[in-house]
């Protein structure tokens, strides 16, 4: 039976239907809603904040407790002012505490909306000159007239500052210290790696690479600050205690210069030592060939360090600066293949140091930690939420070996 015209249309008609919605059904999967220029700067703005936590994420991690490695529920007033004062401006270390609280005030700035001139104000300072007391303390009283709701700094002296901090408890302003602490006992927190641990376990290292005997000298970078006294004891004690046929046969504190310039031109003049390549005639010296204490060289310092004690098989370095004098010494001196060193810090350097093997090993700090930590445990303290008495910022163990694992890369502030 042929269809008649009517039902030949409405086939035709269903068809036509049928293949109109399928290509609308085709044409609709195919087109996406465009991006508008706000979504698509949203979009840029999390993925760069996602870039910029990876970057220092894991140095964050290394701070306990936890609550210090983040700024949430800190809620500061609009425009307060926090001080944060460290030892020195120019190094990689310092850069890298400053970094560390640039980035806690811009993480403060965005938990709590604040922009323009409603931002808290975080700012970092440091004396012209690195580790000096007289400019530090006047820093201090600088930014105490300021009336910060908190300062944090990193103490040059231990027993500098009790005035300022007398001042500052007197105005309610509360001060947290960090790198390098005080005995002050107002202080509402300490920010800082465990020097006790980091130097026992540079101690036990150096004593690995010794092999548990012979003997080591100690640069320490200065006589007065609570780091470098920290990780002297810890040092010398673990080698006293554990390790006896280890001894240490001198200490050099970097700071103590004068001292030894005395010692060094004292001896040249009795005619008892003699630098390496010296001109001068055997025997006391007299009239204008008597050598100046004031001419007498750190280089020359350490020669003469080494000299005495041309046995040594083992040297410690308690930061970036000393690492650096020991390790060019004993190049200079001919005894770097002999002498293992293990030191604190990894700045470029050190780092070198440790890939030519002139350095066996770096207790490696977290500074940026240091300066995020800092403008956290001020801001509480600032808002009375209370504070931890110690906040550890923690450290990494860095060998030659290790240094390019994730782990270590993530914590490195070489350039």
């Amino acid at each position: 039976m042929i269809p008649d015209i009517g039902e030949r249309k409405m086939k035709r008609n269903r068809i036509i239907a049928m293949l109109l919605g399928t290509a609308l059904l085709v044409c609709g999967c195919q087109q996406t809603p465009k991006a508008t220029d706000e979504e698509k700067k949203i979009e840029a703005e999390k993925n760069t904040t996602k870039t910029e936590e990876k970057e220092y994420q894991g140095k964050l991690d290394l701070i306990s407790p936890a609550a210090y490695n983040n700024t949430n529920g800190l809620k500061l007033k609009k425009g307060d002012y926090i001080s944060i004062i460290g030892k020195a401006n120019g190094t990689q270390y310092w850069d890298e505490v400053k970094k560390g609280v640039t980035q806690a005030a811009e993480d403060l700035n965005a938990s709590l909306g604040y922009t323009g001139k409603d931002k808290i104000k975080v700012t970092y300072n440091a004396p012209d000159k690195a580790d000096n007391v007289d400019d530090q303390v006047n820093l201090l009283d600088e930014e105490l007239d300021r009336y910060p709701v908190a300062v944090g700094i990193s103490i040059v002296d231990l027993q500098a500052c009790q005035v300022q901090f007398d001042l500052a408890t007197d105005s309610e302003i509360p001060v947290v210290t960090f790198d390098s602490g005080s005995d002050y006992q107002g202080v509402a927190a300490d920010v800082s790696t465990d020097n006790v641990a980091a130097g026992t376990e540079a101690a036990q290292r150096l004593a690995e690479e010794m092999g548990d005997s012979g003997e080591a000298v100690l640069f320490i970078q200065d006589s007065k600050s609570q780091a470098a006294l920290q990780r002297e004891k810890a040092v010398t004690d673990e080698l006293t205690a554990n390790h006896p046929n280890i001894s240490v046969v001198n200490v050099y504190h970097m700071d103590k210069l004068s001292n030894m310039q005395k010692t060094v031109s004292d001896e040249i003049n009795a005619g008892t030592y003699r630098p390496k390549d010296s001109e001068l005639p055997d025997g006391q010296l007299t009239g204008e060939d008597i050598v100046a204490a004031d001419s007498i060289t750190e280089d020359q310092v350490v020669d003469y360090i080494l000299a005495k004690h041309p046995n040594i098989t083992g040297c410690f370095a308690a930061n970036g600066d000393s690492v650096k004098l020991a390790a060019d010494g004993l190049e200079r001196n001919k005894m770097e293949k002999k002498v293992k060193v293990i030191g604190f810090d990894a700045n470029d350097d050190e780092i070198q140091d440790l890939k030519d093997g002139t350095v066996d090993g770096l207790i490696v700090q977290n500074p940026f930690g240091m300066g995020y930590a800092t403008v956290v445990a001020a801001a509480r303290a600032s808002l009375d939420m209370g504070n931890e008495a110690v906040v550890n910022t923690g450290y990494t163990w860095v060998t030659k070996e290790n240094l390019k694992t994730d782990k270590v890369q993530k914590i490195l502030y070489t350039k």
